[in-house]
């Protein structure tokens, strides 16, 4: 169950509990990334739980490098559930390779106690470790728990993004009905200096009226960005719907980034007007920041 709004890919999860008889700390961390990655570090009696805690994991979220944590403690105050014991097969193969050392160098000493209880591993912790199915019970809520406060996180952390972007977003607009309305402008005023020009290289002739609209005309569909700013309107109308959408969203707006990029790239090329340049150049350092805040999102 991935769950509604908009999520950022960073967080941070911890929860703590007593799961056979001993604090139970559990704590996940989310990074960005391009697909979901889930990387655990258990404690041995925990083992048979990795694949069930990975499905809750992606159950929750659908992007992002998260890497789950559980460590076990004592409780303050409480006695170990341990015991010593020895360790019978460590300390028979130490007295054959001692008696094989003996006999290779001619040494008459005998093995004494005090030579193999110094050695490593002679004595070994014996955890009274409950079976894997008693623990599941005890460890789903405190999982739950540090699970809950990361999706929290994330979620809080992606209605931030989606505010501002939201914001970029209605800056794009405005410059681009700004840019909309211009382009009237822009083809009489290039009617309005291609007619001086050409009364400045024939001062004593009449300007041919039809001919002179006919290279207007022209040019003017040479500058026709009508179909750029339609596709791009299309575009950001689909990037916010995106950013209202339960699903994650991350690699379909990282898409139309591109998509947006490359018309308004289009028209910039096709546009001479230093105006309009200036609106392309504001929206393209928009369109930059809102590329950057994408690569948060889930």
């Amino acid at each position: 169950r991935v769950e509604d709004g908009m999520k950022s890919m960073t967080g941070y999860g911890r929860a703590d509990g007593i799961c056979a008889g001993k604090k139970l700390t559990v704590e996940i961390r989310s990074l960005n990334h391009r697909y979901i990655e889930i990387s655990l570090r258990l404690p041995p009696p925990f083992f048979p739980w990795e694949l069930e805690i990975k499905k809750r994991l992606t159950e929750r979220f659908s992007r992002g490098k998260i890497e789950v944590a559980l460590r076990m403690d004592t409780p303050e105050g409480a006695e170990g559930t341990g015991r010593l014991a020895l360790n019978w097969p460590m300390l028979r193969q130490y007295r054959d390779l001692l008696a094989e050392l003996k006999e290779a160098f001619g040494i008459q000493e005998p093995i004494t106690l005090s030579m193999l209880v110094g050695l490593r591993d002679v004595f070994v912790s014996q955890e009274n470790d409950p079976a894997a199915d008693d623990l599941w019970p005890e460890l789903e809520p405190i999982l739950e728990a540090a699970v809950s406060m990361l999706s929290s996180m994330r979620q809080r952390e992606g209605d931030m993004l989606r505010q501002d972007m939201m914001m970029r977003i209605r800056l794009i607009q405005a410059e681009m009905d700004a840019i909309r309305r211009r382009f009237p402008a822009v083809v009489l005023e290039y009617r309005q200096r291609l007619a001086e020009r050409v009364r400045e290289l024939a001062s004593n002739l009449d300007i041919d009226e039809g001919r002179l609209s006919v290279e207007v005309a022209i040019m003017a569909d040479k500058m026709d960005v009508t179909e750029e700013v339609v596709r791009f309107a299309s575009h950001l109308d689909q990037f916010s719907d995106l950013l209202d959408s339960p699903d994650a969203v991350g690699r379909k707006i990282d898409f139309l980034i591109q998509e947006l990029n490359r018309e308004i790239n289009t028209i910039g090329s096709k546009s001479a007007d230093t105006d309009i340049a200036r609106r392309v150049i504001d929206i393209k350092s928009e369109l930059s920041k809102l590329r950057e805040q994408v690569q948060n999102i889930e």
